[in-house]
């Protein structure tokens, strides 16, 4: 009977560990991306930050987690469970030494027109204009920086809907050790700051519901009138005409087959512009998935059609609205130059 009772619990447990969220692999598979394995940062904050870890509350963790932050880089997880948000908060806390903080959700009275005035004064240099944010990631690619990321939007509905004000309030007077974002409790004073917390928690907005629309196609398919070579031509000589540079021709297969039996109706045309490119990864690194750019022409049944991915159904994978609108651009670069071409 005791032997029934020890099999019996050492199941109950091993089907409880099963069952429950494992919150470092789903940190691993939804954050560590961009925040880092250990939390150190990257493309997203550094949440292992003891001065951040240690003054947000976990409530805060699992409402950003839930709602993201719109038309910015992190996305809205609605997909996983409370149980697997709670997963991920809790491995998240187990990076500090400390309990987590619990601010009471209660609106701090200040003056909102005298908020506006100290916030242009002392916070419009970091975090924009109305709280609009940085550009862009903040990651640096031609040299060393000392904080990984931008200052973060404040204006966000996705942050104001997470933060409380009393948590705003602590952040502006302790300011955030290891960043940029110093404190200002000696400099402004305790009135001052709740005015500028008045001002910051006037800029929230509804968290805008996801409009339905109809999803652009993935690929750009257009049909040349003549052969191979008068094709490469015409579009060699669109893309030039548009201000872009060619980089290389290749045929398609290089690479993959034996040298010498790549089929020559099979071609890829790298070409780039350069300013787009510079601007393209300042907004954000992951514009690289797309860049530089490129059309492959396929002859087939003496028929020859130009093929391009299109940067405007990739947009929706960033959640980051000023590259949205360049993916935008260069779709419709990408039209003009095969519809030219395509003459």
């Amino acid at each position: 009977m005791r032997q029934t009772i020890v099999l019996f619990l050492l199941w109950t447990a091993a089907a409880a560990s099963v069952a429950a969220p494992q919150g470092s692999h789903l940190y691993r598979d939804y954050c560590s991306a961009c925040h880092g394995s250990n939390g150190d940062g990257g493309v997203g904050v550094p949440l292992s930050l003891p001065d951040f870890i240690d003054r947000v509350s976990d409530q805060y963790l699992f409402k950003t987690i839930r709602l993201g932050r719109p038309d910015r880089v992190m996305p809205a997880y609605e997909e996983l469970s409370d149980a697997q948000v709670t997963a991920i908060v809790s491995y998240m806390r187990a990076w500090s030494k400390k309990p987590a903080p619990e601010y009471k959700d209660a609106a701090v009275s200040g003056d909102i027109k005298k908020g506006e005035l100290v916030f242009a004064q002392n916070c419009q240099s970091c975090h924009g204009q109305a709280g609009i944010g940085g550009k862009g990631t903040g990651v640096t690619f031609s040299r060393p920086r000392d904080f990984k990321i931008v200052a973060p939007a404040l204006s966000n509905s996705g942050f104001l809907n997470s933060a409380t004000d009393e948590m705003i309030k602590d952040s502006i007077m302790h300011g955030r050790e290891g960043s940029p974002m110093r404190g200002y409790a000696k400099q402004l004073g305790e009135k001052s700051i709740n005015d500028v917390v008045a001002y910051i928690r006037s800029l929230q907005k509804e968290i805008p519901a996801k409009a339905k629309q109809s999803e652009p196609v993935s690929t750009l398919v257009y049909e040349s009138s003549v052969g191979m070579e008068e094709t490469l031509t015409a579009v060699k000589n669109s893309i030039i005409g548009s201000n872009f540079k060619v980089i290389r021709v290749q045929r398609l297969e290089q690479g993959y087959v034996e040298k010498g039996k790549e089929d020559d109706k099979k071609v890829i045309i790298y070409f780039c512009s350069f300013s787009m490119l510079d601007r393209a990864l300042k907004l954000d690194p992951r514009a690289g998935l797309f860049l530089p750019c490129r059309i492959t022409l396929i002859e087939s049944n003496n028929k020859v059609k130009m093929y391009s991915i299109n940067p405007a159904a990739m947009s929706h994978l960033f959640n980051n609205v000023e590259l949205k609108m360049m993916c935008d651009e260069l779709s419709e670069k990408y039209r003009e130059i095969m519809e030219e071409a395509s003459l």
